[in-house]
């Protein structure tokens, strides 16, 4: 089968509540998404009740397992044993960190050992490309009535040469009324963005800024980041250049989502910074891929830019991807009382800089 195939039949599977199979060799797990289980798919899954919980072990921290030797690195997925009490309704407290505060008291768990720790990574991957909490029930030994993929294929998934632009047109914008947008489609996941190419290129390296969806500040003006002013001044610093490209990236939340970015607001509201969010819902603080970014510029036959950002890793990502940055131009907006906070910690904690 088509390795994008199979992998976006997975995705489809999570989503809709059905077992997924995933196989690294001779190794492998059945999982069920606990976000979107039922007490019915959940009973056809484990008729004995004895499936175990896997979860990110981000969230086992969360959890108090850190001290176990099943979940001592954060960075791996954790196995947590099943007993009678741990429910549906109890994975879901178990899963989702937004709901902490209305359930506090859990436990006691105890980690097992992952004897398949390649497919339950590739698990935990597959859940933030499906969009879902990374919690799933599993269970060992061969499903032949399930969707199955491989852990090579969910690495594949996002892979950027398979990017491939597919539509242009002229579109005059505010900020510059001679500008051209173009789409690209990636064949593996059928995934899309788009470049806006402000003015005409002269020779020179453009003026590039990255921006990654953010239907919250870019189309409902949310105060709680700097996403759509960012955009906006992004273009007018752009267009005041001479010319330059903006490219739109489909990497909502850093990379987790849009109903997952919700949820790390939630946690905000609850005192979590940005960064902690994410972990506490079990994911990278920056989940993003850059080397999709320097696909399109190279497919634009831009190898050497500006780069209009405060954020040295996207410079670090574009360069890894081989597209030279000749320059780091700082992009800065004033911050409002309701980011002042979440600007902070991108600056103490992720490294921004002006």
């Amino acid at each position: 089968m088509n390795q994008g195939r199979a992998v976006a039949q997975a995705i489809d599977a999570l989503r809709r509540g059905w077992p997924v199979r995933i196989e690294d060799g001779a190794d492998g797990l059945t999982l069920l998404a606990i976000e979107t289980a039922d007490d019915e798919r959940l009973a056809a899954f484990d008729e004995g009740g004895r499936a175990d919980v896997l979860l990110s072990g981000g969230r086992a921290v969360t959890l108090k397992l850190a001290n176990q030797i099943g979940a001592a690195d954060p960075a791996h997925a954790v196995l947590i044993e099943r007993t009678d009490w741990l429910d549906l309704a109890a994975a879901h407290a178990l899963a989702d960190p937004t709901l902490d505060l209305a359930t506090p008291l859990k436990g006691p768990f105890w980690s097992k050992t992952l004897t398949s720790p390649r497919s339950a990574a590739a698990g935990l991957e597959l859940a933030r490309l499906s969009g879902l909490l990374p919690a799933f029930f599993v269970r060992s030994g061969a499903d032949e009535d399930v969707i199955g993929v491989t852990a090579e294929q969910i690495g594949r998934y996002e892979a950027p040469d398979r990017l491939r632009i597919v539509a242009r047109a002229r579109l005059p914008v505010e900020a510059a009324e001679r500008s051209e947008i173009v789409a690209f489609r990636n064949a593996e996941d059928s995934s899309e963005h788009v470049a806006l190419i402000v003015g005409t290129p002269d020779g020179n390296p453009p003026l590039v800024r990255l921006h990654s969806e953010c239907l919250t500040g870019d189309v409902l003006g949310s105060l709680k980041c700097d996403c759509g002013p960012q955009l906006h001044a992004a273009l007018r610093a752009i267009a005041g250049s001479g010319w330059g490209i903006l490219l739109y990236l489909r990497q909502e939340g850093r990379g987790i989502g849009l109903i997952n970015k919700l949820r790390a607001y939630a946690l905000q509201d609850q005192g979590f910074d940005t960064v902690d969010a994410n972990v506490r819902l079990g994911f990278a603080i920056d989940a993003r891929d850059f080397g999709i970014a320097a696909r399109m510029l190279s497919l634009l036959g831009q190898d050497n830019v500006r780069l209009l950002t405060n954020n040295p890793a996207k410079v670090a990502g574009l360069e890894a991807a081989g597209t030279n940055v000749v320059e780091r131009v700082a992009h800065a907006v004033p911050a409002n009382p309701h980011n002042e906070a979440y600007l902070a910690t991108k600056r103490d904690r992720t490294g921004h800089q002006l």
